[in-house]
């Protein structure tokens, strides 16, 4: 085809727009009022629904990014995770572009012009920034992580290096409104302190614009290290894939097992008040503890239990993961990891990618910004692990989560509402069924309705509304 013909299309479609001057399809995202959670900067809640696609810069081409993106949307996700640099020893794109010049995080590799029909134009960061074009078109905020922990506690970026590559990408993306900064990336705040400080505070510095906080390491939560640094706007913890048969390490800070909802419980307390949520929990389709192959496999319910657990006890939102998606799996690929058997193309609409939007649904359907946990409501509630029960209220409503699906107990008189209507809400199916309240206070009994098949799963949330 014509040259005439490319230009066209980069014309018509923005490919060919120069960096710094994209089209702005979405308002930035801000904290609320109350510092509890997000919204845009035209006032309108933001629930954050992530997914992480890490490898997606790497390991996608155009077309499949696109369409990755496509589903993402569809799906109900607002947030995508991804990875600027995985190895900076090998930092290069499906196209064989080098992101830097060798290993050297300080020395990206640009050339002039942007057009993906001539390989000596089209180069990594072009490769980046269309992605995040594209994503802004599809209503889709790109959580972006500089550089991956490990190249940091392996001593392949130091802190001069740091500076100059956080600058490059602060003055590439300040003015692109769907982009929020994570810091970090599956590691502990201590591992290159310097190293997480320069690049948090460079780029607060160039880009005060958008939102920052610290992806850290398994069992661990931002604030343990960083929850006073002025770079940090909210906490993200990673509640990590083991099972509590498998949370054995002492030496870890947080020792809760599949607990994620205590994760909550440490940041909500803290001062100065900052959102936080779980930006990794199991994912979905991965072995139980990650490395051994013959284990089960977390499913969508366990997803959903991590949602609304981390959600109800006052989380701002919750990343979801899939194993084949997060690597972007082929299948036949020697590179792969974790056990993965699906290709990531079919893997992209597994089931809990699917039921993910139903509790950002649920949750934007009341009253946004007053809701706060509510566990004071709950009567009797000491059932161990899958059995815990967590509330969350609002102006005028409360909701309580059982995973497991027994009866529970709760204290109408302590809503702070009086209560007219009651139903159940399905987690794996986003619908709902009519409740019959015996009282409108007092202690009242609810016994959840049982499955009608396995798919639909045991857990059900009780809505009550004024």
């Amino acid at each position: 085809m014509s040259r005439l013909f490319y230009m066209l299309v980069f014309l018509l479609t923005g490919w060919g727009f120069p960096t710094g001057v994209y089209a702005q399809a979405l308002p930035p995202l801000k904290l609320s009022d109350n510092h509890r959670f997000f919204q845009t900067a035209d006032g309108k809640p933001f629930f954050w629904l992530g997914d992480t696609g890490w490898l997606l810069f790497v390991r996608l081409t155009r077309e499949e990014a696109i369409a990755y993106l496509d589903a993402r949307k569809q799906q109900g996700f607002n947030v995508i995770q991804v990875m600027v640099l995985h190895d900076v020893k090998n930092a290069r794109n499906v196209y064989g572009d080098d992101a830097i010049e060798d290993g050297n995080v300080s020395k990206p590799v640009t050339t002039p012009g942007a057009d993906p029909a001539d390989a000596t134009a089209y180069d990594f960061w072009d490769h980046v920034d269309f992605v995040i074009r594209e994503a802004a078109r599809r209503g889709l905020y790109m959580a972006l992580v500089p550089v991956w922990g490990s190249n940091v506690k392996e001593g392949r970026v130091t802190a001069a290096q740091a500076s100059v590559f956080a600058r490059f990408l602060a003055e590439r993306y300040k003015h692109q409104s769907n982009i929020i900064w994570l810091n970090g990336g599956d590691i502990k705040g201590t591992d290159g302190l310097d190293v997480w400080n320069t690049i948090g505070s460079t780029i607060k510095k160039q880009d005060p614009g958008h939102l920052m906080t610290f992806h850290p390491r398994g069992r661990y939560t931002s604030s343990d290290w960083f929850h006073q640094a002025a770079w940090l706007d909210f906490n993200m913890f990673q509640s990590g894939h083991r099972t509590y048969a498998q949370d054995t390490s002492v030496s870890e800070m947080h020792h809760f097992g599949e607990d994620n909802w205590k994760y909550v419980d440490v940041d909500y307390r803290l001062k100065p008040v900052k959102p936080t949520l779980d930006g990794e929990p199991s994912y979905e389709n991965i072995p139980h503890g990650l490395h051994d192959s013959l284990q089960p496999r977390w499913k969508a319910a366990d997803l959903r239990r991590y949602a609304y657990w981390s959600v109800f006890a006052g989380g701002a939102g919750f990343t979801y993961g899939e194993n084949a998606v997060m690597q972007f799996n082929r299948k036949g690929f020697k590179g792969a990891n974790y056990g993965v058997t699906q290709d990531w193309a079919q893997a992209v609409h597994a089931p809990g990618a699917e039921q993910m939007q139903f509790v950002k649904a649920l949750l934007l359907a009341y009253d946004y910004y007053s809701r706060v946990p509510a566990q004071e409501i709950l009567v009797d509630n000491k059932g161990p692990r899958y059995d815990r029960l967590l509330a969350t209220k609002g102006k005028g409503y409360a909701m309580v989560y059982t995973y497991s699906g027994k009866p529970f107990k709760v204290n109408l008189s302590k809503l702070g509402f009086k209560p007219a209507k009651a139903k159940w809400f399905y987690p794996a199916n986003g619908e709902y069924a009519p409740v019959k309240l015996s009282r409108p206070a007092g202690v009242v009994s609810f016994a959840p309705p049982g499955a009608k098949t396995d798919a639909e799963g045991t857990d059900r949330v009780l809505v009550l509304e004024e």
